[in-house]
């Protein structure tokens, strides 16, 4: 089990359906990039227990450019009051993936 804290920007990627992120910095994408065989349910995806604020969730990491990016529920940025542009202190626990442990 890793856990990981860092602090990012809120970014939108505009696509059919608009989807926002932080990336997870370089130095705390590289830790997990060195486990990823170990943790990887498939096409680079991390699977990660989350929190922002007083919000908690599942969801998974994202590759992208060497780096990973945390998408942001709806309901998430809802309910901590999140925009575009704010920076977030995320926490984030990443653990082997149980059906790679079969």
């Amino acid at each position: 089990m890793m856990g990981l804290r860092f602090s990012g920007v809120i970014w939108e990627w505009r696509g059919p359906a608009p989807y926002y992120f932080v990336t997870v910095p370089h130095e705390q994408s590289q830790a997990i990039k060195r486990a990823e065989r170990f943790l990887t349910y498939g096409w680079g995806m991390i699977p990660v227990q989350v929190r922002i604020g007083q919000t908690e969730w599942k969801t998974a990491l994202w590759p992208k450019d060497g780096l990973y990016v945390l998408p942001l529920k709806d309901a998430v940025r809802r309910a901590e009051g999140l925009e575009v542009g704010q920076i977030v202190q995320v926490w984030l626990e990443v653990s082997p993936n149980e059906k790679r442990k079969r």
